[in-house]
């Protein structure tokens, strides 16, 4: 809902807004606004102590203005007389001035506007962070005949490292005729490693099949 005030000049109008702010910072909101410019637009100067509210926003809103215009001031006064010749345009004018002395602080504000404003909140936000998924599998590697050695078939196979890989417990299967194969456990991300990447081209080449015949996905699970 709009809300309006008159002769913000006067002390009737500057009243009006001492009450407004009463437990205020800001006349909209919690943080500075447009409203807050275009209100302090009106107020001519700082108000006394008798309109405590609007003195303490005054000197809120003329510290942030101070901030976003570092250069230094010299002071500007306004003449309240008007030039004989300027005077009667001037009276001309006296019903807009004073119905631009009624503040509506959020009838102008258009659909674009509110659009723009959703936009710059929305880009404030900081964008979550697309966690990527792990597996978890266990991998029968399998040793060209009895006479392979096991414990040095593992530690080719654990030289393997890639980002995103991550090496688990391990043990030996009996398979028959003397033939032992490991089973061993890895995770990875799945952003990262390819499983079958993995297979054809870093376990069953050089130099690694000096001791590994192939390897075989025995399972495989989403973390």
């Amino acid at each position: 809902m709009a809300v309006t005030f008159s002769d913000l000049h006067t002390e009737e109008g500057l009243k009006s807004l001492n009450e407004f702010l009463s437990g205020k910072k800001y006349i909209s909101g919690d943080q500075l606004t447009k409203d807050d410019i275009k209100v302090y637009g009106y107020v001519s100067e700082k108000p006394s102590d008798a309109s405590a509210n609007v003195a303490g926003w005054y000197d809120v809103v003329s510290s942030h203005l101070a901030a976003s215009f570092p250069g230094k001031a010299q002071g500007v006064k306004f003449s309240g007389k008007v030039a004989p010749a300027a005077e009667a345009p001037a009276k001309a004018a006296a019903p807009a001035a004073e119905d631009d002395d009624d503040l509506d602080l959020f009838g102008d504000e258009t659909e674009e506007d509110k659009k723009a404003a959703e936009e710059r909140e929305a880009s404030k936000k900081p964008a979550k962070k697309k966690e990527s998924g792990k597996s978890s599998i266990l991998l029968d590697v399998k040793p060209w005949d009895d006479e392979t050695d096991m414990k040095k078939l593992e530690e080719a196979v654990r030289t393997v490292e890639i980002p995103g890989l991550t090496w688990g417990a391990s043990k030996l299967v009996a398979v028959g005729y003397g033939i032992k194969k490991l089973q061993i456990m890895l995770t990875i991300i799945d952003d990262l490693v390819s499983v079958d990447d993995l297979i054809e081209e870093r376990l069953t080449v050089e130099p690694i099949n000096e001791y590994v015949q192939s390897c075989d996905i025995v399972a495989f699970n989403k973390i």
